[in-house]
């Protein structure tokens, strides 16, 4: 009986020895990062949705990114068209990356007392732009309401609206 005794501590000592051995191994990894160029945004040309008449009716002046206009209700939209331009901005950074675009949901522009509000602002690229080649030009366009006794004027935003673009 000593003799299994002894023969299973050694067994045993042997086992746990074994165990102790080999129960931890350690591998290394390198760390890295890459830093991308900063995403930038820059003004090219501001909104414009040239000139406008009422009937006293109220209306809409519908500004598409690509600066084609198209009217509703109440509003016309003279020969004399004026000045009518899209948004345009220059978005610029690491190359074949994507970006999410966040537009304003509205912005008030004012000839004095007078207000007009332009809301539904879209863009092209839509919600999210390329850059093939480090940078994209992004249009935008958006809806200008008239109220029916919307006085003359020339109407402009006392604060520019803000277009946002970020890394996906």
């Amino acid at each position: 009986m000593k003799k299994l005794i002894i023969s299973m501590g050694i067994a045993l000592s042997i086992v746990a020895f074994t165990t102790a051995t080999f129960a931890q191994a350690t591998a290394t990894a390198n760390a890295s990062a890459t830093i991308v160029t900063p995403i930038s945004i820059t003004k090219n040309t501001d909104m414009n949705f040239g000139n406008v008449a009422t009937n006293g009716t109220v209306g809409t002046v519908i500004l598409t990114p690509a600066g084609t206009r198209t009217s509703t209700g109440g509003v016309t939209l003279p020969a004399t068209a004026g000045t009518v331009t899209a948004a345009s901005f220059a978005v610029a950074g690491s190359g074949s990356y994507t970006y999410a675009i966040t537009l304003p949901t509205s912005v008030v522009i004012a000839s004095g007392a007078n207000v007009m509000t332009v809301n539904t602002f879209t863009s092209t690229p839509a919600t999210t732009g390329t850059l093939t080649t480090g940078a994209q030009t992004l249009t935008i366009g958006a809806t200008l309401n008239l109220i029916a006794a919307q006085v003359a004027g020339t109407y402009t935003s006392a604060t520019p609206f803000s277009v946002t673009v970020n890394y996906n």
